[in-house]
């Protein structure tokens, strides 16, 4: 029995047969040849029979799509979608508790081949093949087994893109997202109050075929720290009248009733930590997390209301005394057969951090993880209404310069609303609305081209508008499917699937594995070994000079650009601080508790309403609009250009041109490992530069933050009469006082990890190759196994998949 048998019989929940299978030897072709008597003989139990009958015929039908010729042509195909006798029948679907029909993606149309399997198969055909092949490899301690062993053990990777979705309360995420990925009353939506702290990630279940929520809380001294700043926010706020309305004091007594009812008023934290409110969630208290496991969307939902919502009734209409989403850091979905989310995770966002330290720093981490940011509003007020773009202004730097997004999407959602036409026929109303949708596209483009700050951090053409109703996508009494353009956005989630090159990956490195196997179970060639090897170590030494030379030239030009942004900090930082401590909008009295707030959270507050208050990121805001253009340049967040990216990219020993001559055939097998070995390291380092720029860029800001918490701590200590006064001057007093130490060492610590990086990367790249070159080209191979029967088996994947991927780039 194979991975695959294995994985499907997991995910069908029938784990328990896996022993009978794996003992009758069923791998994937048998599986797909099995009759109803054999199936009998494997399962004689009815029920699971027949679930197990009921999978496998969904199976070949899937197969099917992908591949007409490889399956029993009795089997049913699946819908069109341009049949429109079918929309009742895609309407039902849709409507229910998932769709079952989705469309292939567009790796599955073009692995049209016959003999072809999809890339599931051939990814599990791969894996079986190199598991086999390392079990051959003899355990003796020497350089090349160690060598071997280490690189199958490193072919396991997987890259998930990352679509975050911001919008406020109200605006339609639930629906859109529930309708994009097709499985309707998944997260709830409509009148149930949203709690916006609870970050709700949305992903593909590859495990079995239940839906299931993995609930992360936060710790209980974050809890018992959070409860301290609380009660003691609310007994200063009683001292002073006009402060009892605020926003920020109405926030925190609704995250303390959600959990505490009336208890939290007249108790200490150290009551309100007491394990009675806790008997519900004992995972909280052990520090673990909690899974809820069930057989529907709907169930699931009902379920895991409490823990990212409040209403006066949980999910089944049972009236509730606690909410728990005051503990939760975050909630992770995971959707049974559903090919959108296979790579794709969604993540329902809070618009601007949060207030929670922890869940503020996942928040930070997932925003500067995501690939697409889709920002979802309202129609009626697309460009009006201040909070999406506010949004849009406070994470552009996490997502930009700080992060790795490529594309923004601006998403209207009902926008099948329209105010009262003259024209009552169906042709006259979806005019009408097609109409609107234009128009609103064009005024939010405009408003968009309005933002010059944000459009620092982003490409050209990034930015992308969408008019959606996921009403009328389900009903279509007003507008036809397209026309709700929630097609397009489930054709951008298949296109980021098919982008994925996890199976070519896997597949390319196992390729340049056994080939070198292969050449390591023969003998001689030595003279040929050694004149390659000396021409690639000479070709090596230049490739890494024009490597080293840009990134050179990149570190004196971020120098010069933070040496500005230096002198602009010490003559600005006066200014800047006076704007965020002295706001003209803001009396005296009525901001001391707001000044409170921000020197508690280490310079950082996030009001109920409006947007985010960084002291931090305001004083270190010269210096990063200084770096701002050559950081983009720099760092593109597409990753194919520029003096990092693009030189690694263009690193090449020239393997490929040289396998193909005549006098170098007797090493062919160690030019394509050398190759895939290239592409490697160049994937890797890839990686690493992007999570590394994001550390870089954001070091201006965490390094006055790191100079700044002296400051804060003695500002929070101040009390009673003159507080604000005192606070204000403690924080004037450092600022000005550090001013010409302070935003140096912002720009040194930068330049010194932009080196650091730099280094790592020649260094990485040098010894990998080096490595490579030794082993392929200088040692011998001791008792190491034939393996010409894989090998020809991984090429011919490898073919198919190359194949596939030039019909992709034509298609």
């Amino acid at each position: 029995m194979d991975d695959f048998v294995g994985n499907k019989l997991t995910e069908w929940g029938l784990s328990e047969w896996i022993p009978t299978f794996k003992e009758q030897g069923i791998d994937t072709e048998s599986l797909y040849c099995l009759d109803d008597q054999e199936i009998a003989d494997l399962i004689p139990t009815v029920g699971p029979r027949s679930k197990f009958k009921k999978k496998l015929k969904m199976l070949k039908k899937e197969q099917n799509t992908t591949n007409p010729e490889t399956v029993d042509s009795s089997a049913e195909g699946r819908p069109s979608t341009s049949d429109t006798s079918d929309k009742g029948k895609r309407q039902s679907d849709l409507q229910g508790e998932s769709s079952q029909w989705q469309s292939p993606t567009k790796k599955q149309r073009l692995a049209n081949k016959p003999g072809s399997y999809s890339e599931e198969i051939i990814l599990s055909d791969v894996k079986n093949i190199m598991r086999c092949v390392h079990q051959k490899i003899p355990p003796r301690d020497n350089k090349l087994n160690n060598f071997l062993t280490k690189k199958i053990k490193d072919l396991e990777m997987d890259k998930r893109e990352v679509v975050g979705v911001f919008g406020k309360t109200g605006a339609g995420k639930s629906s859109l997202i529930n309708a994009v990925i097709g499985v309707k009353n998944l997260l709830p939506s409509g009148n149930v109050r949203a709690c916006t702290s609870v970050m709700i990630k949305v992903e593909a279940n590859m495990q079995n075929s239940k839906f299931e929520a993995n609930i992360e809380f936060i710790t209980k001294e974050e809890w018992k720290d959070e409860l301290w700043f609380s009660k003691n926010f609310l007994g200063d706020v009683d001292q002073e009248s006009d402060q009892k309305d605020d926003d920020d004091s109405r926030d925190i007594v609704e995250k303390l009733s959600a959990l505490y009812g009336e208890d939290w008023k007249n108790k200490s934290p150290d009551d309100l930590m007491n394990d009675k409110y806790f008997k519900e969630i004992p995972e909280f208290l052990l520090s673990k997390g909690k899974t809820l496991t069930v057989e529907t969307a709907q169930e699931l939902s009902a379920k895991f209301v409490r823990y990212t919502r409040s209403d006066p009734k949980d999910g089944d209409g049972k009236a509730v005394k606690r909410w728990y989403w005051p503990l939760v850091k975050c909630v992770t979905i995971k959707v049974p057969n559903n090919d959108l989310l296979k790579h794709v995770t969604l993540v329902d966002l809070p618009g601007n951090g949060d207030r929670n330290k922890s869940r503020n720093k996942m928040w930070k981490t997932v925003v500067g993880s995501c690939s697409t940011v889709w920002i979802v509003t309202d129609i009626n007020r697309a460009a009006s209404e201040p909070e999406p773009w506010e949004i849009l202004e406070s994470a552009s730097s996490f997502m930009g310069n700080a992060g790795q997004c490529e594309h923004i999407h601006f998403i209207c959602t009902k926008s099948d609303h329209i105010a009262d036409s003259d024209d009552h026929s169906a042709a006259g109303v979806r005019a009408l609305i097609l109409k609107t949708n234009d128009r609103a596209k064009k005024e939010v483009k405009e408003e968009f081209s309005k933002l010059k700050e944000v459009q620092k951090h982003f490409s050209d053409g990034s930015f992308k508008v969408f008019t959606v109703s996921s009403k009328e996508f389900l009903k279509q009494k007003r507008l036809d499917r397209d026309d709700t353009e929630i097609p397009k956005l489930q054709e951008f989630l298949q296109d980021l699937n098919d982008c994925h090159s996890e199976t070519l990956n896997y597949v390319s490195g196992a390729r340049g594995i056994l080939s070198l196997i292969q050449w390591a179970s023969r003998r001689g060639g030595a003279d040929i070994k050694t004149a390659v090897y000396k021409v690639l170590q000479q070709k090596m030494r230049v490739e890494l000079e024009k490597v080293r030379k840009p990134m050179r030239e990149t570190y004196l030009a971020f120098g010069k650009c933070l040496s500005e942004g230096v002198e602009e900090s010490k003559s600005s930082c006066e200014n800047i601080l006076e704007s965020v401590i002295y706001p003209p909008d803001k009396s005296g009295s009525g901001f001391h508790m707001t000044l409170k707030c921000i020197v508690e959270k280490d310079g950082i507050h996030k009001p109920k309403k409006g947007k985010q208050i960084n002291l931090n990121m305001k004083l270190s805001s010269c210096l990063t609009e200084s770096i701002d253009e050559e950081f983009k340049k720099t760092f593109p967040n597409e990753g194919k250009c520029g003096p990092f990216n693009g030189v690694l990219n263009s690193f090449s020993l020239d393997t490929k041109m040289m396998k193909e001559k005549t006098e170098y055939k007797d090493v062919k097998l160690q030019l394509i490992f050398l190759r895939t070995e290239e592409e490697q390291i160049k994937t890797k380092l890839n990686k690493i530069i992007r999570d590394r720029k994001k550390t870089i860029y954001s070091s201006l800001t965490t390094t006055i933050e790191t100079n700044m918490q002296d400051c804060y701590y003695d500002a929070n200590k101040m009390k009673g009469d003159g507080m604000l006064n005192n606070m204000r001057e403690t924080i004037e007093n450092h600022v000005l006082g550090s001013k010409d130490v302070m935003f140096q060492k912002a720009k040194d610590v930068m330049l010194k990890q932009l080196k650091d990086m730099t280094r790592d990367i020649l260094e990485d790249l040098k010894k990998t190759m080096q490595e490579s070159m030794e082993l392929s080209l200088k040692t011998d191979g001791v008792s190491i196994p034939d393996v010409t029967s894989e090998l020809g088996k991984v090429n011919n994947h490898y073919k198919e998949l190359k194949r596939r991927e030039a019909q992709m780039k034509n298609h």
